[in-house]
């Protein structure tokens, strides 16, 4: 199965069509650090990361895991785990998965420049949550009822196509 993103805010799986909001300054085929843009390829995913002290335990085909107060993705182009989750007492400037906001309650890593990791390319591309549509920093995000509808439908074989 395909997840397919639209540049219009798009997200097409199976018979589903869901809003979603991508990056402030759109997409790219030439993804940097801090570009506020959302990458154009093919990608695999990785495992759904949830807030359990907020949520049930999702209906998902996927690997599930817990999101701790201490983890973090690392976005230091200059450090040896850029674009990996870590410990953030071990890394100074990462994104920091639990959070106050909303946003990360349920999170899903696109696999974008995680193998042979290029540093400076983009890190911490996820799927995540939004309550209102605004514009990411280069994630994808939707609504949390539409997030578990999309949790249902797919799987560890899953892609998304970003266009």
């Amino acid at each position: 199965m395909t997840i397919i993103i639209k540049n219009k805010g798009t997200l097409i799986c199976d018979d589903f069509i869901f809003r979603c909001c991508l990056g402030k300054k759109g997409i790219t085929r030439h993804k940097k650090e801090g570009d506020k843009k959302t990458p154009i390829g093919t990608y695999s995913i990785g495992p759904l990361y949830f807030r359990k002290d907020r949520n049930g335990y999702p209906s998902t085909k996927l690997k599930v895991l817990k999101i701790k107060k201490n983890m973090g993705w690392c976005d230091d182009g200059n450090h040896k785990n850029y674009n990996q989750l870590v410990n953030i007492n071990k890394v100074n400037k990462c994104e920091r998965l639990y959070r106050r906001d909303y946003k990360y309650d349920f999170l899903i890593p696109i696999n974008y420049n995680t193998s042979k990791i290029k540093k400076n390319k983009g890190s911490a591309i996820f799927i995540h949550l939004t309550k209102d549509y605004q514009k990411t920093l280069g994630c994808i995000a939707l609504k949390k009822k539409d997030f578990l509808i999309l949790l249902r439908l797919i799987d560890k074989k899953t892609k998304i196509k970003i266009m």
